[in-house]
């Protein structure tokens, strides 16, 4: 076998390459943008680059066959709760079904962390957000939500064989479109129907800037608690969503007001990868416009979500099931869309696993964040629950 630094543009393609041959073969795997891999490992890109430094190498068998791939990096950014120790990742890892393939990839990533002074490794991760490339997937092998990794059943053996043990578990919740709501969603929405104050509207592009406005609000209020304490601001959330327009349903991202002002956002987009699985891993002008006549053919089905919340001084008062209910009247019965899937949601996070329960979903497929400690005698412990 021979491992291999990716240090040019050819190497880089043989890293997209690695992945296409030892996945192609499974059904269920739609082939990620080769742009949106590649814009990992961007400098100009990727701003993890402030804060770190990666590394992929590709592996070949003793015939020049692609076998495997795999990256390593290091982020000042990425800590965890509890954390005793500094942490690494290693991401984007793709293996023949060989024991010994495998360990090669994971002794290289792991001595070029040891050399970083990471006392640990966590893997499959992206060198990047946790909304992308995030986990190895354990249980639920059907197609994969965009920028969602994909990867064969017998990939976990080869992490814990090795010695990789689960830090968290990422659990996705789905639903039917047109499943009936819990009774409970109705008798909710019917008490705050009867007061005026309350109304409920899906996004208008043509008026982006004043929900941008309503966004920043709510997202301020809500969410820049869970975020590091910083709010977002006009700007950024402007720039966040002009780019969401490109791909965005109106029909599918609701607002709440009382008394006109903005107390909570349900933020859902198609799924994109029911575009981009006709397109072969390629985004040029031609595969473009192919994209543009899917979306306006209306090819995708299915709808995930992004974000959802309610500022907290309207939380359990039924705002909720208000908006909830608002925009089923138009997604479920006027809509092509027939899946609903959420954002993964750690198991650690049993707050809004118990959230996501209550809303009548069913537990669609789990992703696992593996980690491994450097010092073997050192006690595991898995990632501390909220």
């Amino acid at each position: 076998m021979e491992l291999i630094i990716v240090d040019n543009e050819q190497k880089a393609r043989q890293f997209i390459a690695a992945h296409v041959a030892l996945n192609k073969q499974l059904p269920q795997w739609i082939r990620p943008l080769d742009k949106d891999v590649n814009d990992v490992f961007d400098v100009k890109k990727n701003k993890a680059f402030r804060h770190g430094e990666c590394i992929r190498w590709i592996l070949k068998d003793d015939h020049g066959a692609l076998i495997g791939r795999i990256a390593a990096f290091v982020n000042k950014k990425y800590k965890n709760k509890g954390d005793e120790q500094p942490t690494g990742g290693v991401g984007f890892f793709d293996c023949i079904n060989d024991q010994a393939a495998a360990n090669l990839l994971f002794d290289t990533a792991k001595n070029w962390l040891l050399e970083k002074g990471m006392g640990a490794m966590d893997g499959p991760i992206n060198f990047g957000e946790r909304d992308r490339w995030w986990g190895l997937l354990t249980e639920g092998f059907h197609e994969p939500l965009y920028c969602m990794n994909f990867n064969p059943p017998y990939y976990q053996q080869l992490l814990e064989n090795y010695g990789f043990q689960p830090f968290f578990h990422q659990v996705c919740f789905a639903l039917k479109v047109r499943a009936q709501l819990q009774d409970k969603f109705y008798v909710r929405h019917a008490q705050l129907a009867a007061d005026p104050a309350y109304s409920a509207r899906h996004i208008r592009k043509k008026e982006l800037e004043k929900f941008v406005e309503d966004f920043c609000f709510i997202y301020n209020k809500a969410w820049a608690q869970h975020a590091g304490g910083k709010d977002i601001t006009k700007e950024k959330a402007m720039i966040m969503f002009k780019q969401l327009a490109m791909v965005m349903d109106e029909k599918l991202v609701w607002f709440i007001y009382h008394n006109n002002e903005p107390i909570g956002c349900w933020l859902n987009l198609p799924d994109l990868n029911q575009y981009f699985k006709h397109l072969n891993g390629q985004f040029g002008l031609l595969r473009k416009l192919q994209f543009l006549y899917l979306k306006w053919t209306g090819n995708s089905k299915k709808f995930i979500g992004l974000l959802f919340g309610i500022i907290p001084e309207f939380q359990g008062m039924g705002a909720d099931a208000y908006m909830i209910v608002e925009g089923a009247k138009l997604i479920q019965d006027k809509l092509p869309y027939e899946d609903y899937e959420m954002q993964w949601i750690g198991d650690f996070n049993t707050k809004m696993i118990n959230v996501a329960e209550s809303l009548g979903t069913f537990r669609n497929r789990q992703l696992t964040t593996y980690r491994y400690l450097f010092d073997r005698t050192k006690p595991f412990k898995r990632h501390p629950f909220l």
